[in-house]
């Protein structure tokens, strides 16, 4: 089975959009790992987008902001997050913010497999970075790979056969990684939506599991448009101008 892996969609469609026709005819199943929504111009459509596909779901820290839920204070968020994240909620259909409020924070997708948007055992605010913090998320699940989001930045870190840790590891686009049974993984395919780590363009990654690889990818995509859309919204400027920075 091949799996197209996104996190961090943030409400920016046009960004979507761009991944799924680079990754047409690539994947038969889809993981999403939280924050849909949040930030961004499109909420709505962006989860018709994800219920049209084959989406096996988690949820973010901003969409249980955007949606009002108990699990997350608002308050907790930067200004301009709060903002977009208010504004992203009044737009949300009633039946989208009742599916993301049954959503788990995190799913094991097999004895192999677990998914989740912050980490293991933070799975709403932890950003996922340094080696130490993947010695002690390993201690807290049985699973060989992890996927996870949060960070919107496109990275692996890997305990080797010997225990040592390598990374985090920056990708090169399209770089193919094997994954070895002795081995395992923290891997975060970067943002969609919103992309921190330099490079602007929508990231996400995808799993072979037959062929036991993971490919990470990148594609460009019309910025300038979604920065448009939020203009019309009044969303926040500093979050318009991010999108051209990767930042």
């Amino acid at each position: 089975m091949r799996v197209l892996i996104v996190s961090d969609i943030h409400s920016n469609l046009v960004a979507l959009e761009a991944v799924l026709r680079e990754a047409a005819g690539s994947y038969d199943a889809v993981w999403n790992l939280g924050d849909t929504i949040g930030y961004g111009p499109r909420p709505n459509e962006c989860m018709a987008v994800i219920h049209s596909l084959p989406t096996t779901s988690i949820a973010g820290n901003h969409d249980l902001a955007c949606i009002g839920s108990n699990t997350v204070n608002i308050a907790e968020f930067n200004n301009d997050a709060r903002i977009a994240n208010i504004w992203n909620g009044r737009q949300l259909k009633s039946n989208y913010k009742q599916f993301l409020n049954q959503l788990p924070l995190a799913r094991s997708i097999d004895e192999r497999v677990y998914i989740v948007h912050g980490s293991p055992k933070d799975p709403v605010w932890e950003y996922l970075l340094r080696p130490h913090q993947a010695d002690d998320n390993w201690q807290a699940i049985p699973h060989q790979v992890c996927f996870v989001g949060h960070s919107h930045v496109q990275i692996y870190i890997r305990r080797n056969i010997d225990g040592s840790i390598s990374g985090p590891i920056m990708p090169t686009p399209g770089e193919v990684m094997l994954l070895d049974n002795d081995e395992r993984y923290f891997i975060n395919p970067g943002s969609v939506g919103q992309p921190r780590d330099g490079d602007p363009r929508a990231a996400y990654a995808i799993l072979d599991t037959s062929a036991q690889h993971i490919t990470f990818g990148r594609v460009a995509y019309d910025i300038a448009s979604t920065q448009q859309q939020m203009l019309e919204h009044n969303l926040p400027l500093m979050l318009i101008r991010r999108l051209q920075f990767g930042r």
